[in-house]
């Protein structure tokens, strides 16, 4: 008897076949819905597409196939990388193909943000807690105990600024500090590393993230054929497609996840030595993210979650904190790492080099005026005070050179550092006039220099001692388009991100990449996907196949082999980050007319003790009559305040209100959407009759917790600080089950 494989990747003479594109059923929908494939379009089902060195994508003309040109009509040679000196060298102005490109995606929008469209700020400050002296001459990390004004404005990438909060998505996490010394802005996400290593690549990035040009939709999804296709051919991107298809990409609050100032930079001393840097912002919250279905619902019922929850925590006096960090490390590191430093591609564990808390960051003010503050903010990676300088990463050589342009055309002129939370809060000195909406011209009668006119009308002049100086750094090789071969390894930290994962977190990954993958409508894009996986992690691969329904592909063409064995690092998980307590959080609390008032009140106490918040849902937002003649409004009508907008959820009803709430709809979908999305459920004995309707009460685990007396609502609160009872998730979801 012939063996049967038992390997989805074994070869077979039964092996499906792929799917006809050309099938008008294919799809799963009506054939006058299905978009036609073009009859010329590159169809492969894994991904084997020429590379360079670097690992780089290169489609050329030739035949049928057009040469890209620029907008003057020049032939264009290389589309992938910018132009440099040596292939790890910095990037040079003289890239007219690089510059036309980046300066036309800047000015695509008027005036929103082309990226990062979607975002709310808040002020606070910066205060130094460990003197960075030894390693920099930055002002701002000199004196320990000192204050530095501070704006952060938080962000979604892909989405307009309509569009809405738990999208999945990269977060901006963008400081402006002003020092003393001018302003720092560290323009970074809450994922350590970025989808692309070049920065002629971001048009492309975004253009195929965005929704599609012909049909203007989906909006802030990346679910759709356009963007996986262009992933499916940029190795490079998988890391970072780890993080975004992680719980990452969906967090709980601003307030809980972490920053990352993405690339490498440097350090320089008095006497212009220089340290390798990397930033980090650790929230003092720890780390909290939603489920999927949550984050589908949350945005539903409330479109404004995050910015709610900053408003409200600032406002409340629960002032967001987080730590800076920094991973401080030479030259000798840097050429014994297994992967390349200036590659934003990659990160480097906290466990080769630990992280050096130097210093707080705390949010204590909303803004005055959403427009004037929030959407006018400019922030620009190239503005850095002295002590603080680049690395040659292309891709933060390419956002120095592309930012600026992008503030003066979206603030209507070179004049936008005028607007006052642009502006620096240092003495500001310079011969820039003119221009569009100019308010603080030179006065006088001197605007150059060198001049004569002598130090009472002279004006400024430069300061080659406290005046900005770049690490002199010696720049060797032929200028030419090219990565980098220590660029070339795409898949070892992407496979590394994913087994330092926790099982319910993996799990989670591979429900997004399904779901993600599901609604791209080319079979062959889907199975390109899944032909990276493969070199990521054979089981994840299997398990996204298998979701999907079809056969495993063969592993993609890697341009270095990826290596197997790197350490699990427990920092990358978010689960094995979390919070120590429920400090923060928001405990919805259900009553109806004739609740335990007893209880009720030792639950208000509980929470307080905790440091959290709580709201009341009821019935009727006039809100209920306790046992005792208490009234209590409501913060949120049953139908209006779903069980997603909280962390715990505690269901008080008399015996009478739990019959009530058994014959309503939402109240049932907040009782199974809090079980379905593993949260702690405290409850009095007579919301069993809600459970039964609800077709939970036989199902009820160990983190669901009676509320038989006031005594029992200090351990409820106690056992609310695990936020999550994962076990709950693999009986209720259907994935969870292994396949037939």
């Amino acid at each position: 008897m012939a063996k049967t494989p038992t390997n989805p990747r074994e070869k077979s003479s039964n092996k499906p076949k792929p799917p006809v594109l050309a099938n008008p059923d294919v799809g799963g929908q009506s054939p006058q819905k299905a978009p036609p494939v073009p009859a010329d379009a590159d169809i492969s089902f894994t991904y084997r597409d020429p590379q360079a060195a670097g690992g780089e994508t290169h489609q050329v003309a030739g035949g049928d196939v057009a040469t890209l040109t620029t907008q003057q009509g020049i032939p264009v040679a290389d589309d992938q990388n910018s132009l440099k000196q040596g292939s790890r060298g910095p990037t040079l102005l003289e890239d007219f193909h690089f510059r036309e490109k980046m300066f036309h995606f800047d000015h695509e929008r008027i005036p929103e943000r082309v990226v990062h469209a979607r975002g709310y700020g808040a002020h606070g400050f910066f205060e130094l807690t460990d003197s960075l002296s030894d390693v920099s001459r930055a002002d701002v990390f000199q004196r320990v105990g000192e204050r530095t004004p501070a704006f952060v404005r938080f962000s979604t990438v892909a989405g307009s600024k309509g569009s809405v909060d738990l999208a999945r998505d990269v977060r901006g996490f963008a400081v402006k500090l002003y020092t003393q010394q001018g302003n720092w802005d560290l323009v970074g996400n809450n994922i350590p590393v970025f989808f692309i290593q070049d920065a002629m690549k971001f048009p492309d990035l975004i253009h195929a993230a965005k929704p599609e040009p012909d049909r203007a939709f989906p909006q802030a999804q990346t679910a759709h054929d356009n963007f996986w296709d262009f992933i499916s051919l940029t190795p490079e991107s998988f890391h970072m497609v780890m993080w975004t298809m992680s719980d990452r990409a969906i967090p709980r609050s601003f307030r809980t996840m972490e920053g990352f100032g993405v690339h490498t930079f440097r350090l320089v001393d008095a006497k212009g030595k220089s340290t390798f840097v990397k930033f980090h912002w650790k929230p003092k919250q720890g780390l909290q993210s939603v489920v999927w279905n949550e984050a589908v619902k949350i945005n539903g019922a409330d479109p404004d979650f995050h910015r709610r929850d900053l408003w409200d925590a600032i406002n409340s006096g629960d002032f967001p904190e987080w730590e800076l960090g920094v991973q401080l490390f030479d030259d000798a590191f840097a050429d014994s790492f297994d992967f390349d430093v200036l590659d934003a591609t990659k990160l480097i564990p906290e466990e080769l080099v630990p992280i050096r808390v130097v210093g707080r960051l705390v949010l204590d003010r909303v803004v005055d005026n959403f427009f004037a503050e929030t959407e006018q903010v400019a922030f620009c990676t190239q503005n850095v005070p002295p002590g603080i300088d680049f690395s040659n990463d292309p891709l933060l050589q390419g956002r120095n050179f592309s930012y600026l342009d992008t503030q003066i055309k979206r603030l209507g002129g070179p004049n936008f550092t005028h607007i006052p939370i642009n502006a620096p809060k240092c003495p500001m000195a310079h011969f820039q006039q003119d221009g569009h909406m100019a308010m603080q011209n030179p006065k006088g009668r001197v605007n150059y220099e060198p001049n004569s006119w002598g130090a009472t009308q002279g004006g400024p002049r430069e300061d080659p001692v406290r005046g900005f100086t770049s690490f002199a750094e010696q720049a060797d090789g032929p200028k030419q388009r090219v990565r980098s071969e220590s660029f070339a390894d795409h898949y070892s930290q992407a496979r590394q991100f994913f087994v330092s994962q926790t099982a319910i977190e993996q799990k989670h990954i591979g429900d997004a990449l399904v779901f993600e993958l599901s609604k791209v409508e080319r079979p062959d894009i889907r199975s390109r996907t899944v032909s990276h996986l493969v070199n990521i992690d054979e089981g994840l691969a299997a398990t996204v196949a298998n979701g999907l329904g079809i056969v495993v592909p063969d592993a993609a063409v890697a341009a270095s082999a990826p290596i197997t064995d790197l350490p699990a690092s427990d920092k990358l998980s978010i689960v094995k980050n979390g919070p120590a307590d429920f400090k923060g959080r928001k405990l919805g609390i259900v009553l109806t007319d004739g609740a335990d008032a007893a209880i009720f009140k030792a639950l208000l106490k509980a929470v307080d003790g905790e440091g959290a918040v709580y709201e009341v849902i009821a019935p009727k937002i006039a809100g209920v009559t306790l046992s005792d003649g208490t009234t209590v409004a409501a913060r949120q009508k049953i139908d209006g305040g779903p069980s997603v907008l909280f962390d715990a959820v505690a269901i008080l009803a008399s015996e009478e209100g739990a019959a009530l709430l058994a014959l309503d709809a939402a109240a049932k979908d907040f009782v199974t959407d809090a079980f379905a999305h593993c949260k702690f459920i405290g409850f009095t004995a007579e919301a069993h009759a809600l459970f039964v309707k609800a077709g939970i009460a036989d199902d009820l685990d160990e983190a669901c917790l009676p509320l038989a007396s006031a005594k029992d609502a200090g351990p409820f609160l106690e056992a609310c600080r695990a936020l999550r009872h994962w076990p709950r998730e693999l009986e209720v979801d259907l994935d969870a089950r292994p396949a037939a």
